[in-house]
């Protein structure tokens, strides 16, 4: 019997957050919300689950997407085939790209079918896709670009203080960069993100830095190139080389993970569930590490969390250090000491909170 899909329909959150900093260095404007959205998805057996498309200062037109391409690319497909739907919308929203916010619609999409998929069987995510193969995961601090030096250290010595044995900066400037290295600790990895702002000049430049702080790995140096001779450059100093979270289905991930050490898939960006595993076996036939990006509070973190779960080669999860306002499910597991519980409720194990919806969705 079959189970067609009767609505999907985005909620938009905007959910403010405290950082500590100025909100300013990474993206166009100061960024002081969450944005999330939501994707509700019902079948015609009642059956609802929950999803999040990538929406961090471009929530309304995700929403669009999920609304006006999305919603009726699907709405009478078997829901019971999350993979085939999800292949489905990306052949009949060929026109409009498999990439940016078309696919990062159809991430809400292909997660929310999933959940339905776990709960329809009374199994988590993790259960349901191979198996449960662990109850917790080690945790990073994922701080904020701050750009001041007293601030990187108080900040990075706090996340080590509070159990953290990772940190990850989003500085770009060597003053920076050693204050996070104090405050973490002499013994604490640290990794940096650049958000690809550099060039092969600054990277010269700035590899006695990487060296003497002794950087595990630089996320994003450039732009991803043609020709990853910049990032051959990095890897030769012994400091590997990250990326992927802003690339879009596996067939992206086929082009970029020989240039890569460390592999990045972002479940709201890269396709959903149904990519990402595909992303993590070609990073796993390739014998690369995986440390995907998570910095969410919506049903991307708990599907990330069943991922973590069920996928040994999943090394560490990004915990986006900042305090937001409200959660918007009730129970959200948090770090403690540097590790996160996994939850084993049906599907994500994701609700979302009526009030914090009420209080804080937008049009």
């Amino acid at each position: 019997m079959t189970d067609p899909i009767v609505r999907v329909e985005p909620i938009v959150l905007r959910i403010p957050f405290d950082d500590g900093g100025k909100g300013q260095g990474i993206t166009p404007t100061k960024w002081t919300n969450l944005d999330i959205v939501l994707v509700r998805v019902e079948t015609r057996d009642g059956v609802v689950g929950w999803g999040e498309g990538f929406g961090y200062m471009c929530q309304h037109a995700t929403a669009m997407a999920v609304r006006d391409l999305v919603a009726p690319a699907v709405v009478g497909l078997d829901s019971k085939d999350p993979a085939s739907v999800t292949l489905a919308a990306q052949k009949a929203l060929a026109l409009f790209g498999r990439y940016g916010v078309t696919m990062f619609a159809i991430s809400g999409l292909d997660i929310a079918l999933w959940d339905v998929a776990g709960k329809r069987e009374g199994l988590s995510l993790a259960r349901l896709i191979g198996g449960r193969k662990r109850d917790s995961i080690r945790a990073y601090a994922s701080l904020v670009r701050y750009g001041d030096v007293e601030r990187v250290q108080h900040f990075a010595a706090e996340a080590a203080a509070l159990g953290y044995d990772e940190v990850k900066l989003h500085e770009v400037e060597p003053d920076t960069i050693g204050a996070g290295r104090r405050g973490a600790g002499a013994h604490a990895r640290v990794t940096i993100d650049v958000n690809c702002q550099w060039d092969i000049a600054k990277i010269r430049a700035m590899l006695p830095v990487l060296r003497d702080n002794r950087i595990d790995w630089l996320e994003e140096p450039t732009f991803p190139p043609e020709d990853p001779a910049p990032w051959r450059m990095i890897a030769a100093e012994g400091i590997a080389v990250a990326a992927g979270e802003n690339a879009c289905t596996a067939v992206e991930f086929e082009r970029l993970v020989p240039a890569l050490d460390v592999v990045q898939p972002s479940v709201t960006k890269v396709g959903g569930v149904t990519e990402f595993l595909k992303v993590a076996e070609i990073a796993r036939t390739a014998g690369k590490r995986m440390a995907p990006h998570s910095p969410y509070f919506g049903p991307g973190y708990w599907a990330s969390l069943q991922l973590a779960a069920a996928l040994p080669s999943f090394e560490v999860f990004e915990y986006l250090y900042v305090k937001p306002d409200a959660w918007c499910a009730a129970g959200a597991p948090l770090p403690v000491d540097g590790r996160l519980s996994i939850p084993d409720a049906p599907g994500l194990g994701f609700e979302p909170d009526p009030a914090v919806v009420r209080r804080y969705q937008v049009s």
